[in-house]
């Protein structure tokens, strides 16, 4: 059903960023309101990999990215901001102080002022060329993303790829799945050196089959159900690898869809914003996360984090116009009650 809501600002993209971008107005006594295409929050860190663990979260050596996740949904909590989940947002309309956004499922929501925070928008895995690969996915023989770890207990796995994705879920993997082969189409592998070392020490234990220098060459199987990987060298030389999974980590294809013909300032596919306030090309809409781009720009969750509180302060004078902001630390203002 679709839903009419006014609120101070609209936030398009509920992933860590966006999340914290809710607390950010919130503290700043200003409304908010999450749009997601996907029908949870969470972005990449709920459907690409809830969990893997990750590393530079401040105060947290380790946190999985399903419980950083929940972690910032109880923040935002005491704030109610509402979630339009599982809608696009296709339309834009107004100048600052008075938008409109309109999703595909006939939403429209009046907000004073826009944060982007959609990572590279909407995102997909780069699939294979392969013959009825269609019949394999639709058996969850072929996937794209590890969701549990649990799901993969006993099987044999194939994993094909050169970057982080490869290397780590095969290292996590390891000593869960009955087997893991590794693909890869040269003996360098693109992920961070230290990971990348973990994975030839697996090789040479023998935990895991690095099978080097090959590429995906067909599937084998009855009615989708995979019962082996054909891989390939470039001179054609074929081995079958007996599988029940195979997971192709070839990266994201991503797309800014709707937003790319809003008349902002693009620079291949990110949005180009001013570093201290994160406002777009457009006045009153703003980027954080992984969309936006500035000079000395890294695609850190933390720096999102950061930019979320940085576009909140350079909100305030739009939806309060004429309110000096007086600046607290939340030591001492505190945070509403749930």
């Amino acid at each position: 059903m679709a839903e009419f809501i006014k609120t101070d600002v609209a936030i398009v993209g509920a992933g860590p960023a966006g999340l914290f971008a809710v607390f950010e107005c919130g503290m700043l006594k200003m409304r908010a309101v999450l749009i997601d295409a996907l029908d949870a929050v969470g972005g990449q860190c709920t459907a690409l990999y809830p969990e893997k663990p990750i590393y530079d979260i401040p105060a947290h050596p380790a946190v999985e990215a399903g419980a950083l996740v929940a972690q910032l949904e109880a923040q935002i909590a005491p704030f109610g901001a509402p979630r339009l989940l599982g809608r696009r947002v296709i339309g834009l309309a107004g100048t600052a102080g008075d938008f409109t956004l309109t999703t595909d499922r006939g939403d429209r929501i009046a907000a004073r002022a826009i944060i982007l925070a959609a990572g590279a928008g909407a995102f997909g895995p780069n699939r294979p060329p392969l013959d009825d690969l269609e019949a394999y996915e639709a058996t969850a023989s072929v996937q794209y993303y590890v969701r549990r770890r649990e799901d993969f207990r006993g099987r044999r796995v194939v994993i094909a790829g050169g970057g982080d994705s490869a290397v780590d879920w095969a290292l996590a993997l390891s000593g869960i799945a009955a087997s893991i082969a590794v693909i890869h189409r040269r003996p360098k592998f693109r992920a961070a050196p230290e990971m990348a070392a973990r994975l030839d020490e697996a090789a040479r234990s023998g935990a895991i089959d690095l099978v080097i220098p090959y590429q995906l060459h067909g599937l084998q199987g009855e009615a989708g159900r995979l019962t082996a990987v054909e891989v390939a060298t470039l001179q054609g030389e074929v081995r079958v690898l007996p599988a029940d999974v195979l997971l192709p980590f070839f990266g994201l294809s991503m797309d800014l869809g709707p937003i790319a013909e809003w008349g902002l300032a693009l620079d291949r596919h990110h949005l180009p914003v001013t570093p201290a306030t994160c406002e777009t090309s457009i006045p009153g809409v703003f980027a954080i996360g992984d969309v936006a781009t500035y000079v000395g720009k890294l695609k850190l969750i933390l720096q999102g984090f950061s930019e979320a509180a940085m576009a909140a302060h350079a909100i305030h004078p739009i939806v309060h116009p004429g309110t000096a902001l007086h600046f607290e630390y939340s030591t001492s203002k505190g945070v509403p009650a749930a």
